[in-house]
């Protein structure tokens, strides 16, 4: 049985990873900043701490226990005005801060608990708008959140691959969440489901890794 963390749990594929690594009788424990729109089963241990609160954090950390996989899902698409021509510069930290800085956080915060885990990894949900073969330029902030999100688990896979702990992204495609919107093409119970795969399965062969939620390997 697998012990998990989930960031961003309160709704999306956040709430879809609990459900469905409840249901395959793993403990799952939720960090969500707001209160959780949906039921959970008793089993579903949820705290609330802002992603951002890197002290709150620090205060959850004491007292997780052993962990096999943190999975950072949590991130906002960002403000209206994020154009390399019209950029709310305010909202741009604010989704560094979110999307790409608080995963790493995150990481760091809970690697003693990881440390203690039979099999540990961490997965970050990236995005496959971080391609960086095309240069779209709607929604830039949120891009380069995800690309920087990409280099930093790198990163954090090339140190901490002494330690026998992998680090891989996933790339969910669109997903029919609150941000991805109702005419997106992935349900976000088959996202999840392909992602708790990916965290029982996940090898040090696949770290630094970036794969689709479907398990294949996928360009940066």
């Amino acid at each position: 049985m697998m012990r998990v963390l989930v960031t961003g749990a309160g709704r999306g594929i956040g709430a879809a990873l609990l459900q469905c690594g409840a249901a395959r009788g793993w403990q799952m424990i939720g960090v969500l900043r707001d209160a959780q729109p949906v039921a959970f089963a008793d089993t579903v241990v949820l705290h609330r701490c802002d992603v951002t609160d890197h002290a709150g954090l620090a205060d959850l950390a004491k007292d997780i226990g052993p962990l096999d996989c943190v999975i950072n899902n949590a991130g906002i698409m960002g403000p209206d005005r994020q154009s390399p021509l019209d950029m709310d510069f305010d909202g741009f930290a604010r989704v560094l801060s979110v999307n790409t800085l608080a995963p790493l956080a995150v990481s760091q915060v809970f690697l003693p608990a990881l440390r203690l885990g039979r099999r540990p990894r961490i997965i970050s949900i990236s995005s496959q708008m971080s391609f960086m073969g095309y240069r779209k330029s709607d929604r830039i902030a949120y891009r380069a959140s995800k690309a920087a999100l990409n280099k930093v688990m790198q990163g954090l896979a090339t140190d901490l691959e002494p330690e026998g702990i992998a680090v891989a992204l996933v790339d969910p495609g669109w997903v029919r969440t609150d941000m991805g919107g109702a005419d997106a093409q992935n349900d976000p119970t088959d996202v999840a489901q392909g992602v708790l795969d990916i965290a029982a399965h996940l090898t040090m062969a696949q770290t630094g890794r970036f794969l689709r939620w479907t398990g294949e390997e996928r360009a940066f």
